[in-house]
């Protein structure tokens, strides 16, 4: 699947449906909170091609690879920032293992999770450098697209979407923030609203801007802020339902229908990129999927 599909089906439609959580089904798996998911991408690639197949099988056009944390900052924690290249390859060969030609393969670049200066103490040239070097070997190793996801910070999200254009010039890149209601609006945690994020980002380049890592209710409303302030397509992942504690163990208690039953809505706002995050799972997925086409 070409990228010149994907962006002709994200600026026309119909909505394209991506997958669900990778970290939700690797912790089923048995992935420890504190280990590095990354590191699944060198030990266990094959539990990676199982994940992916299991969302190709429940109607997913776009598989994520398991990349999330592969930038230089997180992976130091780790002992793993010099094998980012291997990581970057292994995440992109397992999804492709499992899809062929079938769907389209999303390289997973998520925030660095340091605060920038002068807020914090990670230079921008840094971050900027380390998400280039993701970038580029998310590319060399043939992933079809990238998607810049789950960012909070603006600035962050920018030098992402700017690094993924020149290191990458060939790939659509798909840039979405995580935002939270609020009485004065829609809102990230570090105070980007939707239409700042939406002029912002379409500068930086982005083919595609939306939303992931949000309660589904509120999902709509910032489809509809997006394209109240800019032309691009927009994409949304939400979770499935608020986490909560059920005896000791943190669960997100949507179910597939409920999180199905929003598609109507969110189709009519305007969404041409589709998918789940945490929680979600291929059942959702497969629901979300009946939804799109009109039986669900």
């Amino acid at each position: 699947m070409s990228v010149g599909p994907f962006l002709e089906r994200l600026r026309r439609g119909p909505a394209i449906l991506g997958d669900g959580a990778w970290g939700t089904m690797l912790f089923s798996r048995g992935l420890s909170t504190g280990d590095a998911p990354e590191r699944v991408c060198l030990e266990r690639p094959g539990l990676l091609t199982e994940i992916a197949g299991l969302y190709l099988a429940a109607g997913a056009e776009v598989v994520t690879t398991n990349t999330f944390g592969a930038n230089p900052e997180r992976l130091a924690l780790h002992g793993l920032a010099d094998r980012l290249e291997e990581i970057c390859a292994a995440a992109v060969a397992s999804v492709r293992k499992a899809t062929g030609d079938r769907a389209w393969v999303s390289g997973s670049i998520g925030p660095t999770g340091s605060l920038l200066a002068p807020l914090g103490r990670l230079d921008p040239a840094v971050a900027s450098a380390g998400f280039a070097r993701q970038a580029a070997a998310l590319a060399a190793a043939g992933a079809d697209l990238l998607c810049v996801e789950t960012m909070t910070d603006l600035a962050e999200a920018e030098l992402a979407v700017r690094a993924a254009r020149v290191a990458a010039p060939g790939l659509p890149v798909v840039a979405t923030m995580s935002f939270e209601a609020t009485r004065r609006g829609f809102f990230t945690v570090m105070g980007a609203s939707p239409k700042q994020a939406a002029v912002r980002l379409a500068a930086a380049g982005a083919d595609a801007v939306g939303a992931n890592c949000g309660d589904g209710e509120t999902m709509a409303g910032i489809v509809r802020e997006f394209r109240a302030h800019g032309d691009l397509p927009v994409a949304v992942r939400p979770n499935a339902g608020l986490p909560t504690f059920v005896e000791g163990a943190l669960v997100h208690p949507e179910t597939p229908e409920a999180m199905a039953a929003r598609v109507p809505e969110l189709l009519e706002a305007g969404v041409r990129l589709l998918g789940g995050c945490c929680g979600t799972t291929p059942d959702h997925i497969r629901a979300l999927r009946l939804a799109i086409d009109g039986r669900g």
